[in-house]
């Protein structure tokens, strides 16, 4: 692989590469995403139907843990989906207050009809892969959003001791040059 440069010739910091890599990664969810639209969901819906379709009924709260997100964006997740018919609230019957979502008849069509969250290509590629190297893929990412995940650095503010705003600020500005 060759290391990205800005546009100055001197070679990019490991953190600059790491940041322009995951850009290339988010551009290509965001592709995937337009074609999930297409099929009138968003990613985040197509993962809650997809929880529920190995699942038999789950819990608001059992759904925003199985998906990593939020239990207010899983709500309004839930309200949009039950509007479009694809998921059924409905109360537990050991626990009146309990309420249990499950998958819709609709629900089901629309996951044998909606496009994959990760593009075909990627799929193709990691399934050639040994098992280690998938488990390994998985690991890094696993590590690389923990160490991002702003819930727990709530309360302390970033200090910028190396000038990263700076280089960031760089690399946004820069972005078309270097292949963001």
């Amino acid at each position: 692989m060759s290391q990205a440069q800005p546009p100055t010739g001197a070679p990019m910091e490991i953190h600059e590469q790491v940041l322009v890599e995951l850009r290339r990664i988010v551009q290509a969810l965001d592709l995937q995403s337009k074609q999930l639209q297409k099929a009138g969901l968003t990613g985040s819906q197509l993962l809650v139907l997809r929880a529920l379709e190995k699942r038999e009924a789950l819990t608001a709260y059992q759904l925003s843990r199985a998906v990593s997100l939020s239990q207010g964006t899983i709500t309004s997740i839930l309200d949009r989906l039950e509007l479009k018919g694809l998921i059924r609230r409905a109360r537990s019957p050991e626990d009146k207050r309990r309420l249990t979502i499950t998958l819709a008849a609709a629900g089901r069509d629309a996951l044998q009809h909606a496009p994959s969250l990760l593009h075909v290509n990627f799929l193709a590629a990691f399934r050639q892969l040994a098992d280690w190297e998938q488990t390994l893929i998985l690991s890094s990412l696993q590590r690389v959003a923990g160490m991002m995940d702003v819930s727990a650095n709530k309360a302390k503010p970033l200090q910028d001791p190396d000038g990263i705003k700076e280089e960031l600020g760089f690399l946004a500005e820069n972005s078309g040059e270097i292949g963001c």
